[in-house]
């Protein structure tokens, strides 16, 4: 098969042995993947369950092809320089560990696509599920009714640009105090063509907010624990760490939003945050207020929410 640009000295050694040549077909390369990812044990926890999944998305993206077709594809003959390309991400997957997401600049939210790099954590929430399923009824009974919102710690703007189309007449702020990640959230509100309706702030927090006020507050902050960082797997560890630690007890950011989201919030506002599978360090630590816990379709529930009325009022500036 001829190549379509030349090759380099090290892929003109390796043209007639090796993987490069024995490989033809993307069903000879998704063999060829799992068996890798097998044997180098990588961690799938970017939003596959398994090596085959893992691999299916890899060679998907990197051959620029359908996340979703794969059947038509298995047989089909791959040129030369696909295949080096192919080879390439393979090999930083299983040796360097890097996610498949910062390797082919792509993540998916449901039926939701989004860029990502190394500035931004890899998109993962239970926000997702809980956006299309209509899980803020009754505390917000009609999406229509919600005209401010916020997204706090919006890393890649994937939430945001949820929430644009869960409340529909919502102008949102997407804030993040990483200036990195609020350039990745600027590239995906521009290709879904929200600019009119997602304002990207650089904010710690609530502190380039003024007095600002929102019908809906929602935030998916760090909230990894030291323990939990120390042993977290190698796919992690290449992701802002900013964007995951949050102190011993993985709630030095929910905290603050405790603390000062009433004052941000329209007296019927809601407060939603995402702990993960920390609910019982929550539920320790704030034993005196009504949180509700939201169950997403697995039946974890990650997620809690607070009302305005129910939230302590910080009296500070």
């Amino acid at each position: 098969m001829a190549n379509s640009t030349p090759l380099t000295p090290e892929e003109e050694e390796h043209h007639d042995s090796g993987p490069l040549a024995e490989l033809v077909t993307v069903r000879d390369w998704l063999r060829y993947a799992v068996t890798r990812f097998n044997r180098a044990g990588i961690f799938c926890g970017h939003g596959v369950e398994d090596t085959f999944d893992e691999a299916v998305w890899l060679i998907l993206a990197t051959l620029s092809l359908p996340p979703d077709r794969l059947e038509p594809f298995l047989d089909a003959c791959i040129p030369f320089d696909e295949r080096v390309a192919l080879l390439e991400n393979i090999d930083r997957r299983a040796i360097e560990r890097i996610p498949t997401a910062y390797l082919v600049h792509e993540a998916w939210l449901g039926a939701y696509r989004f860029h990502v790099d190394e500035r931004v954590i890899v998109p993962r929430s239970y926000f997702a599920e809980l956006l299309d399923d209509d899980a803020f009824a009754p505390w917000i009974e009609d999406p229509e009714t919600v005209t401010s919102a916020l997204d706090l710690c919006t890393g890649s703007g994937c939430l945001a640009i949820l929430m644009a189309d869960a409340f529909p007449n919502a102008d949102i702020v997407a804030a993040d105090l990483s200036a990195d990640a609020l350039a990745v959230a600027q590239r995906n509100i521009t290709e879904y063509g929200l600019e009119d309706r997602i304002e990207p702030v650089q904010s710690d927090l609530f502190s380039a907010l003024g007095g600002r006020l929102f019908d809906l507050i929602l935030c998916n902050p760090p909230y990894v624990t030291t323990e939990s960082m120390e042993q977290l797997p190698p796919e992690y560890l290449h992701e802002p760490a900013l964007a995951l630690a949050a102190g011993e007890d993985g709630l030095d950011i929910v905290r603050r939003l405790i603390l000062d989201a009433a004052r941000h919030l329209h007296p019927d506002g809601v407060l939603a945050v995402e702990v993960g599978h920390n609910r019982h360090l929550v539920e320790n630590a704030f034993p005196e207020l009504p949180l509700v816990w939201l169950p997403a379709r697995s039946g974890v529930e990650g997620v809690f929410l607070l009302q305005q009325k129910d939230l302590p009022i910080n009296q500070g500036s």
